[in-house]
């Protein structure tokens, strides 16, 4: 399996190498050669899930408007690339070019007004370069009443391009503030969109014409923060671990000695603590098909985490690689499926299961159904919106062929050869015929009190990074430093880990044998803290708004988050696993 993975991440390699050309082939111009300039779609800033194509507002275009064709990530990603009205010759200056002309009419004003009132902007890629700019003003000077605001289109674009040699390094526009179009009437308007071109030469080589925009997440100010996240959440780390180690193992070792002593006294003692239920500890989970095919999905979401970060450590996901991350997550997620089907059909199989069809069904419905449920409607709201979000009917049917093609046969594959396996559950104690009652229990040990102490832990390890991953996906900041995050990853695993077995030895010393689904649901509750911080960054963090805006946030996230309840989950029961196998390893059980 893992000689399979390297190819996956070879794969992936070679696919984002070759989705990174532009339509420049080689990058390399001459003087006077066209450089491929494209519209690539515009919304409200404050939304960034909401966007429409270029010109679906009432911009003059210079022909026939031609569609780039796209890769599937780009697709997902939201971009719909057309050829933009601006021509951008290699090293050919151009003073207030004029477009076109154009009589807006009532329609077309109201609609640049609402653009302009909603703060649109504009989005281009040149050489894929990315461009950004905002499409009007909003005067509010002196205005107290929103009836008495102005409104401006922009109607005269700058573009200043640097070059090296042949290459092209980096392009800025700028709007003229002098070149103004009032919208703020009901009336028709004339239009002269314009554009201007001024290129000049640089010592930056091409390799790192890139930089300028990983820099921005790289800044002494930022990184003093990501560092503090590090820190606070080692300080986390080293508290928890210090606090197992004395407590736990003190106590542990104290159980040791006593029921060593208990066996050599007097036979007729009753114990007590968590060797008395030794009978029950390793009987089997109730509803063990879904513990099973939890497990599974659990896994093969771990095992897509770990690759992500693997190639986001060699580099492919460096900023404005255009849908390379979403590209990633659907292959990796359909080449993973084995995983998922031969660890639930394995596990199911161990628990002396007899439906494994029904299990590996279970298995691959798990998390694609309720992901398939809210992109379903997600995709409808986006379809009213006429928005790009909403994916195009031929790309729906191309993840349908994925998941039919590919998915569902490896993830069949890994169930046979799961269930093929043979493996039998290592339980170092024997389990009695009926079940132990168990012993009334303060409200504190119930399941939900003891989800939110195992979740508030891993949580406050990752809330301040948690910020900027949101401002990133659900705003304009770019993310680029993968190695922080990736140091987070793995202390978020440990402190999951360390924070359910600790919980899981203190419910076995209560004498409370049903621990399975227990230390699943403490392991994965930190996907419930993170929707919560999901409420607090809505409200309070981010400026969205909209019903198409909200629930794509709330939608997805929810996705995002019980897959980290899934993923979190199954490392807890692994983790509960491993500590309970083992303190009963070191006893003597008649």
């Amino acid at each position: 399996m893992a000689g399979g993975g390297w190819h996956v991440v070879v794969l992936l390699l070679v696919c984002a190498a070759i989705r990174v050309r532009s339509d420049g082939s080689n990058h390399k111009y001459k003087v006077g050669d066209a450089v491929p300039l494209y519209a690539n779609k515009v919304g409200p800033f404050h939304n960034p899930s909401e966007t429409y194509r270029y010109f679906d507002l009432p911009f003059c275009s210079t022909g026939e408007v031609k569609d780039k064709s796209e890769a599937l990530g780009e697709v997902l990603n939201g971009d719909r690339l057309v050829s933009a009205p601006y021509k951008l010759d290699f090293l050919v200056d151009k003073e207030s070019e004029v477009i076109c002309k154009k009589k807006l009419s009532k329609k077309d004003v109201a609609v640049f007004q609402r653009a302009v009132a909603k703060d649109y902007y504009f989005q281009m890629y040149y050489d894929d370069l990315p461009i950004w700019g905002f499409l009007g003003k909003v005067d509010k000077e002196g205005k107290s009443d929103p009836s008495e605001y102005k409104y401006y289109l922009f109607k005269h674009l700058h573009f200043e391009i640097f070059y090296n040699k042949d290459r092209v390094i980096e392009i800025n526009a700028r709007t003229d503030p002098s070149a103004l179009v009032d919208l703020t009437d009901d009336k028709e308007v004339d239009v002269e969109f314009m554009y201007s071109a001024k290129w000049k030469e640089t010592s930056v080589p091409f390799e790192k014409r890139m930089d300028k925009y990983s820099h921005s997440s790289s800044l002494p100010r930022h990184l003093e923060i990501h560092w503090f996240s590090i820190i606070n959440s080692c300080v986390t780390v080293l508290l928890l671990t210090g606090f197992l180690a004395t407590i736990l193992m003190r106590v542990l070792k104290n159980d040791f000695v006593k029921y060593a002593h208990d066996d050599e006294a007097a036979e007729d003692q009753e114990e007590t603590g968590w060797k008395y239920i030794h009978g029950d500890v390793f009987r089997f989970p109730k509803y063990k098909s879904l513990f099973a095919a939890a497990l599974g999905s659990g896994t093969q979401l771990f095992t897509l985490a770990t690759f992500i970060f693997l190639l986001a450590l060699v580099g492919v996901f460096y900023p404005y690689n255009r849908g390379a991350l979403f590209t990633a997550l659907v292959v990796i997620y359909a080449l993973t499926s084995g995983i998922a089907g031969y660890t639930a059909s394995s596990f199911y199989c161990q628990l002396e299961g007899s439906n494994w069809v029904r299990n590996l069904l279970l298995t691959g419905a798990l998390f694609c159904g309720p992901l398939l449920i809210t992109f379903a409607f997600l995709n409808t709201v986006a379809i009213a919106y006429h928005a790009t979000a909403a994916l195009p009917f031929g790309t729906i049917v191309v993840i349908f062929l994925i998941w039919a093609l590919v998915t569902s046969p490896l993830l069949v594959l890994g169930g046979i050869a799961g269930k093929n396996s043979k493996a039998e559950f290592q339980a170092p104690c024997r389990t009695t015929k009926y079940p132990r009652e168990i012993p009334p229990l303060p409200w504190y040990r119930a399941t939900l009190p003891q989800m939110a102490m195992a979740g508030f832990l891993p949580f406050s390890a990752i809330y301040i990074e948690l910020y900027y991953i949101f401002a990133s996906v659900w705003g304009h900041r770019i993310y680029t430093i993968y190695s922080i995050l990736f140091i987070v990853f793995i202390i978020l695993l440990i402190v999951t880990a360390f924070i359910t077995v600790a919980l899981t030895y203190f419910q076995l010393a209560a004498e409370d044998h049903e621990w399975w689904w227990r230390s699943f649901l403490c392991g994965g509750s930190t996907g419930l803290f993170i929707y919560g911080y999901c409420l607090y960054y809505y409200y309070a963090r981010s400026d969205m708004s909209g019903f198409m805006q909200t629930s794509f946030f709330f939608g997805y996230m929810a996705c995002v988050c019980y897959a980290f309840f899934l993923m979190l989950g199954a490392v807890g029961f692994r983790a509960a696993l491993f500590f309970v196998r083992h303190i009963y390893r070191s006893i003597k059980c008649e």
